[in-house]
């Protein structure tokens, strides 16, 4: 796909998870909107998942450790087909399937239920090790938070790909700064992350998370690397594509009233009709 429809997709992934967040008046905004770019490359080229399919044994599986940012993830599976684009809008209603966090057993398309920060990449951990230990071929990717790295069980889970040589295994840190209570390195300094990645015996690769160039460069990386886990550290810019949510903590996991929705709705639709111009353009 070129970078023209990836990022029109992304930026439709965005619309889908303010839609949600603003129907819902609750949920996390500025993380959904930061990966948003990473979902579009990993769903719209990089994995093996097809929605006719969805429990295919040799399927490429996908885990959002980050699983608040479960908006940005439905908007990526009904853009990819898994459901209709206009469930998006039932997050978190009492009758809806869409969760505030993912769930494998009600969501098509979702691989592991999460929530609980630091323990979807531990689950990816041990798909990729089935993977392995099954002779299949899929690949395994996770979406971290940086602030989620925080958690020790991130790092026993670190230590466990690396003994174990898991090169189907990639995970993202979408690295944007900010955590609900501010800035990562006043919180609980993570950094420098990519050097702790590395003492635990990780391939590691630095990639911008809003250039797809970028991001399909570290991928071949990580798809080139044998005997090690890779990880992307990708850096994002924590509620891209709202002007208004763009590198402020507060819109963490806060919902916007309705002028700020819809500010927000037609910032993103303005966005989405340029880059349809420029696609139709071509």
């Amino acid at each position: 796909m070129n970078n023209i429809k990836l990022e029109k997709t992304a930026y439709k992934i965005r619309k889908h998870a303010v839609d949600a967040v603003y129907s819902a008046q609750s949920g996390h905004p500025g993380g959904s909107l930061s990966v948003a770019d990473i979902l579009a490359i990993l769903y719209m080229e990089e994995m093996k998942v097809s929605p006719q399919n969805p429990k295919d044994p040799d399927r490429d599986r996908f885990v959002l450790s980050k699983g608040h940012c479960a908006p940005a993830l439905y908007g990526a599976l009904a853009e990819k087909g898994f459901f209709p684009v206009e469930d998006v809008k039932t997050f978190r209603k009492i009758d809806s399937y869409l969760q505030g966090h993912p769930d494998m057993k009600g969501v098509p398309g979702v691989d592991m239920s999460t929530g609980s920060l630091g323990q979807g990449i531990c689950a990816a951990g041990g798909m990729a090790l089935a993977a392995k230990l099954d002779g299949r071929d899929y690949r395994v990717y996770t979406v971290l938070g940086d602030g989620e790295i925080e958690e020790g069980q991130v790092w026993e889970a670190a230590m466990f790909a690396a003994h174990y040589q898991l090169d189907n295994l990639v995970a993202f840190v979408d690295f944007n700064g900010l955590q609900i209570d501010g800035d990562i390195t006043k919180v609980m300094n993570p950094t420098p992350i990519d050097k702790k990645f590395e003492a635990f015996g990780w391939n590691v690769v630095i990639a911008d998370a809003h250039d797809f160039d970028s991001l399909r460069e570290a991928l071949a990386n990580a798809r080139n690397t044998k005997g090690q886990p890779t990880a992307i550290i990708a850096k994002s810019v924590k509620g891209k594509g709202v002007s208004f949510m763009e590198n402020e903590a507060g819109w963490h996991g806060n919902a916007p009233n309705t002028e700020q929705y819809e500010q927000a709705a037609a910032e993103l639709d303005q966005k989405i009709a340029e880059l349809e111009a420029a696609d139709n353009g071509r």
